[in-house]
């Protein structure tokens, strides 16, 4: 459902009055041509997205785990301070990163900043199987400097143990002074208001990192730990 969310707003947006939001829009206002014409064109659209990705979502979606471990020699690389920071603090990539590649950042973003994101998959010869994990290690990247200064949050209680009030409370403290752990902030990116500034900046970046490493695919296939 999430990934056919973008090509149905698009091929909507074109039977929306301009005065009238497409989030707000009353599809039961469509004819029943015009239903039968954005079901089939975001049915074409999906089927063919799926078909360039389609190892993502078979058994053990070994595409999704690829991209994980390409994703991660590509920090290690191009961000060392960052990765190491979260390697130090116990974070696996997979922790975050599988909902990123499963969902094509669509959960971590606005859905107007996909639709352009998208755009620009739809231009590339391998955008959405290829070029997308570049977008990731740069989308990542975007964060470095916030994702540094926290630190991750992990605390184990014991029922049985006399000090478990104390560890509450200390922990309460311990959450007040770091805001936000490393992954409660990698859940939660601020990017609500993104829009095509954002966007194009990101591509960008995730444009000049496949300039460098694309030609070089052993450097993202190595399976030696960083």
């Amino acid at each position: 459902n999430d990934l056919v969310t973008p090509f149905f707003v698009v091929f909507v947006s074109e039977f929306v009055p301009q005065d009238v939001e497409v989030g707000s829009f009353d599809v039961s206002q469509l004819s029943r041509e015009q239903c039968e014409l954005v079901e089939a064109d975001s049915f074409w659209c999906v089927s063919a997205l799926l078909d360039s990705i389609h190892d993502n979502y078979t058994f053990a979606q070994p595409g999704i785990q690829r991209k994980v471990l390409q994703l991660r020699h590509l920090m290690s690389r191009v961000d060392r301070p960052l990765h190491m920071h979260l390697e130090s603090n116990g974070i696996e990539y997979l922790q975050f990163s599988f909902r990123w590649m499963n969902n094509l950042l669509m959960r971590e973003i606005p859905l107007r900043a996909t639709i352009r994101l998208w755009d620009t998959y739809l231009s590339e010869p391998n955008g959405f199987s290829q070029f997308h994990s570049y977008v990731c290690a740069a989308f990542l990247r975007t964060w470095s400097r916030q994702l540094q200064a926290e630190r991750d949050f992990q605390v184990s209680l014991s029922p049985y143990s006399e000090k478990s009030e104390l560890i509450i409370y200390s922990s309460i403290i311990f959450i007040n002074d770091l805001l936000l752990g490393i992954m409660i902030l990698l859940q939660n990116l601020p990017t609500q208001c993104w829009g095509d500034r954002e966007i194009c900046e990101l591509t960008a970046d995730a444009f000049s990192l496949m300039s460098v490493f694309d030609g070089a695919r052993r450097h993202l296939s190595s399976t030696t730990d960083i």
